[in-house]
C-alpha cells in the first residue's frame, strides 16, 4: 500500500492516540512539518540556539510551550511555527495528532501533530530561538544505517528508550527521536 496525505489522515484519525496527563509537567506542542523537494520528501526540523531557556543547541520540530492565550495545544503549536519559522497557519495543512510524548531531562509534555506545508517556502527564522533549519530526507531517516538504539534513564530515574537518528553532521535525539520513531514505525505499517 502507498502511503499518502489521505492514509496518513484516515490512520491518525482512527487509532487511539496516547495522551499523557501529569499536572508536574509543562504543555508543549509541535509542528512535524512534511513537504516535497526536489521530487522527495522531507521532514522540517530546527536547531535552537544557544540562549534559549530550554533545549539549547538540540534539534527539534518547530514548538514550544503552551501560553494561557492558546485557545488549545494545537493552537500553540502554530503560534510557535509562525513565531520560530515564519510558517503561518493556512500554510499549514495539519493531518492529525501523534502520540504525546515526555521529555527525559527537562519538565515537558509534548503534544505533537503531523502537518503538510507548501515547498518552496519563505521561511523567516527567530534570531532568538533558531539557530538553523535542519531538512531531512524522509529516505534518510528510515534508512537503518542512520539509525541508533539505546536506553535513557529519565528525571524520574525510569528506563526509557533513546534513539538517535543521523544526517550528515546533525544527530536527532531525545523526545524528538521518540516522536521521529513513532511516526516512521507507523508509516512502516502501511506499507
Amino acid at each position: 500500500m502507498k502511503v499518502t496525505k489521505e492514509s496518513l489522515k484516515q490512520m491518525l484519525f482512527q487509532r487511539e492516540k496516547r495522551r499523557l496527563t501529569d499536572s508536574d509537567l509543562v504543555s508543549s506542542a509541535v509542528l512535524v512539518p512534511v513537504y516535497r523537494k526536489a521530487g522527495q520528501y522531507h521532514i522540517l526540523f530546527i536547531k535552537r540556539t544557544d540562549t534559549v531557556m530550554s533545549h539549547k543547541g538540540q534539534i527539534s520540530f518547530p514548538g514550544g510551550k503552551k501560553d494561557e492565550s492558546d485557545y488549545d495545544v494545537l493552537a500553540t503549536a502554530l503560534r510557535e511555527g509562525y513565531e520560530e519559522v515564519g510558517l503561518r497557519p493556512d500554510d499549514v495543512e495539519v493531518l492529525g495528532e501523534l502520540d504525546d510524548e515526555r521529555t527525559i531531562g527537562s519538565l515537558f509534555i509534548i503534544h505533537p501533530f503531523l502537518a503538510v506545508i507548501p515547498y518552496p517556502y519563505e521561511f523567516k527564522l527567530s534570531v532568538e530561538e533558531v539557530d538553523r533549519l535542519v531538512e531531512v530526507p524522509v529516505e534518510v531517516v528510515l534508512d537503518e544505517s542512520n539509525f541508533e538504539e539505546g536506553i535513557a534513564i529519565d528525571n524520574r530515574g525510569e528506563t526509557v528508550p533513546a534513539y538517535f537518528f543521523h544526517s550528515g553532521d546533525d544527530v536527532i535525539w531525545g523526545a524528538t527521536a521518540r516522536i521521529l520513531k513513532k511516526l516512521l514505525d507507523m508509516v512502516r505499517n502501511q506499507l
